[in-house]
């Protein structure tokens, strides 16, 4: 049984998408995600409480500034009386950058000359004047923030005086200590996002071992090491899938066992009966041949029978002959023995030796030398254009070629019957197989493909079998081209 190890020259590459790349980044996102909106959230919710409570203490120390500097307010009011109430009223209210408006009809006070009147908003007057209460406005001028308020003047419950007082604080020092703390908030998402990424990492970690051994395990199932168990931690879902993997690796490692051995019975089985047959088939190989050579001496009906015998014996023999050799195969006792061979001159001899010359064209070009088993090239050359003759049809051509850069050779037989079906072509090299539907029927045992792609992979080679784009069938050997030496030759 074979096994191909999964290719990992990609697995770099592949990990820059992996499972831990994502925990990684979704970790971080989450992180990232809920820093934002944290802050996004603390920022607003303290800005309120900021403004708010300035908004509180300015309305509260405005509200009874008015009603003290009210007392002693008489109306009608001249400018005079008006700008000192403004200033009373101004007098100790806010901090930096205040001051206050009074109005009263169409005259206009300040207590502070130099301030720019444009922050108390028509909108606010209007809301004063309309609403009969206490309002609010925040304004920005050059990018800074203020806190406008204005009331009426009531006497003692009585109708609006028609004084109006407005004032206006700075906000600076609230949204100074509001972006403080957006600064503050928002340096810290950096460690925060750091910190989320190694608790990612060490989480990933924790979570993905399992799964790396897991995959170690299966690498090592394919290669072939069907022993190979992964330890069960705890009792969450990935120890349930090891606990799985493990079952159904120790159900395979059972199951191949017994094919294995199977396979060596039948194997053993094939070759003590090969070996058996061997002396007894020797004594009637001998007597065959006797009566094959007497036939003509004998009865017409005995000289057929003798004739039959003779030739079902040699096919018995040939038959004996393929299974002793696929035995060798199978136990691994099959060696090489290489020679120096001039392949030209080795194809032709196969040839001729079974007088095919005639019947195939071949291009063999000279000087193609190498170490090769002569033995078992000559049996791969003669299966296949053995096969080529009887179940394709003329002409039949052989080529050798070679690899420009040296490294293989290629002999080439090919014929122009009715081809490979593809589901002939994929068991065209089993054992015993016979495509007796779709060819004529062949004699041979069903080995002779099987033989020959033996003896090439024992030479580090290989056949291939296809369609001819023409029509007929192609038969391709391909070994490695070991150099003669010069001392080889």
């Amino acid at each position: 049984m074979r096994y191909r190890r999964r290719p990992r020259g990609l697995g770099g590459l592949r990990g820059l998408g992996g499972l831990r790349v994502r925990l990684v980044l979704a970790f971080v996102l989450v992180a990232l995600v809920s820093a934002v909106t944290a802050t996004a959230l603390a920022y607003r919710e303290s800005r309120t409480a900021v403004l708010q409570r300035k908004q509180d203490a300015v309305r509260t120390d405005f509200e009874n500034r008015v009603e003290q500097a009210a007392a002693d307010f008489d109306v009608p009011a001249d400018e005079v009386a008006l700008t000192r109430f403004a200033g009373g009223v101004a007098d100790g209210l806010g901090g930096e950058d205040t001051f206050v408006v009074a109005t009263y009809r169409s005259r206009t006070a300040t207590s502070d000359a130099s301030a720019d009147r444009s922050r108390i908003t028509p909108e606010l007057r209007a809301a004063v004047r309309t609403r009969n209460r206490m309002s609010f406005q925040r304004v920005e001028r050059h990018g800074r923030p203020y806190l406008a308020i204005g009331t009426p003047v009531t006497f003692d419950g009585a109708a609006p005086s028609g004084l109006d007082v407005y004032a206006v604080t700075s906000l600076r020092a609230e949204s100074e200590d509001t972006a403080g703390l957006l600064n503050a908030v928002r340096d810290g998402i950096v460690p925060v996002v750091l910190l989320a990424a190694v608790l990612a990492l060490l989480a990933a970690g924790t979570v993905l071992r399992p799964v790396r051994e897991l995959g170690r395990a299966t690498r090592r199932h394919a290669a072939g090491d069907l022993g190979t168990r992964v330890r069960v931690r705890g009792r969450d879902e990935l120890a349930a899938l090891a606990r799985d993997f493990n079952e159904t690796a120790a159900a395979l490692e059972a199951s191949v066992a017994e094919l294995r051995e199977q396979d060596a019975r039948a194997k053993r089985f094939v070759a003590d009966v090969s070996h058996e047959l061997r002396t007894p088939l020797t004594a009637m190989t001998m007597v065959a041949t006797v009566l094959d050579e007497d036939a003509d001496a004998l009865p017409p009906d005995t000289a057929h029978a003798a004739r039959t015998v003779s030739a079902e014996t040699a096919r018995l023999a040939r038959l004996v002959d393929d299974l002793m050799e696929m035995s060798r195969f199978d136990s691994g006792a099959a060696r090489l023995h290489l020679t120096a061979t001039d392949l030209a001159e080795a194809v032709r001899t196969t040839l001729s030796l079974r007088a095919l010359t005639g019947h195939v064209r071949t291009e063999l070009p000279a000087g193609v030398r190498a170490m090769v088993d002569r033995r078992r090239v000559d049996v791969i050359v003669a299966n296949l254009v053995g096969n080529a003759l009887r179940h394709g049809a003329a002409p039949v051509t052989l080529a050798l070629t070679t690899d420009p850069a040296g490294d293989w050779l290629t002999i080439e037989v090919a014929d122009r019957g009715p081809g490979l079906p593809p589901e002939i072509l994929a068991h065209v090299f089993d054992r015993f197989y016979k495509a007796d539907t779709a060819r004529t029927r062949s004699e041979g045992s069903g080995l002779g493909t099987a033989i020959a792609l033996e003896n090439a992979r024992l030479h580090g080679g290989t056949i291939e079998a296809a369609d001819r784009p023409g029509g007929g069938a192609v038969f391709t050997l391909r070994l490695p081209w070991r150099q003669v030496r010069e001392e080889s030759r």
